[in-house]
């Protein structure tokens, strides 16, 4: 039987962001994908995914906003958890430089002036800009959860609390993987968790990427595979 990994989506994503990963990895792995609610809550998002993972003991790996969630979850529901997986995600509150920004947008957004992203858009959002199947992907996903989606999605990120002094006392094997040059990162907590003294694995690539699982499948599974090895 082949052993779980629990993928968690991030802001505006669903199971497309997985699929340049998964070829990568199913044949060794069971990918189960639990898509983020249209919820701000942590604690009733986790509560969802527990109903999920029902009776077994797993490892997750979130991406961005979704790291948050599998963070989120691990403190909840310690019993439960194997391994845990963050790729562009940071275990912190929102900084408070981009406070003002997202709320904004969220009032925005409350007034129905949502925008869709264009495809000038998400191509800025990559580091691979020339690819056309990838651009419309990340468009697709953004537009295709729209509005209904976004308003609680970005509001969640506006009530996250700082969880890396609880995470660090967990007892399982932790990996970070992100883009040193990531714009979407909050690096000033990347920075926090190198100073200090613990048994997490934090790996950064070279790079702006965020959307790693669907820039940068490949070496993202060489992580992931290692972390599965480890005890």
């Amino acid at each position: 039987m082949k052993e779980k990994i629990y993928l968690i989506p991030g802001l505006m994503t669903d199971s497309r962001l997985w699929s340049r990963l998964k070829p990568h990895l199913e044949d060794e792995y069971e990918l189960i994908h639990f898509q983020l609610p249209p919820c701000e809550n942590f604690d009733e998002i986790a509560e969802l995914l527990d109903k999920k993972i029902g009776n077994d003991k797993v490892n997750l790996l979130g991406f961005s906003l979704g790291g948050y969630v599998a963070t989120h979850y691990s403190l909840k529901y310690p019993q439960k958890v194997k391994r845990l997986f963050l790729v562009s995600s940071t275990p912190s509150s929102t900084e408070d430089k981009d406070i003002p920004r997202r709320q904004k947008k969220l009032q925005e957004a409350k007034e129905n002036e949502f925008s869709p992203l264009s495809l000038e858009k998400a191509k800025d959002l990559l580091e691979i800009k020339e690819d056309e199947e990838l651009i419309h992907i990340v468009a697709n996903m953004f537009n295709d959860l729209g509005r209904e989606t976004f308003i609680p999605q970005l509001s969640s990120t506006l009530k996250r609390v700082d969880l890396f002094d609880d995470l660090i006392k967990l007892d399982i094997p932790i990996s970070f993987y992100y883009s040193s040059e990531d714009r979407l990162l909050n690096h000033t907590a990347i920075n926090e968790i190198l100073k200090k003294e613990h048994k997490m694995r934090v790996v950064s690539r070279k790079g702006e990427s965020h959307n790693i699982p669907l820039e940068f499948s490949k070496e993202l599974s060489f992580e992931i595979q290692r972390w599965m090895k480890s005890e």
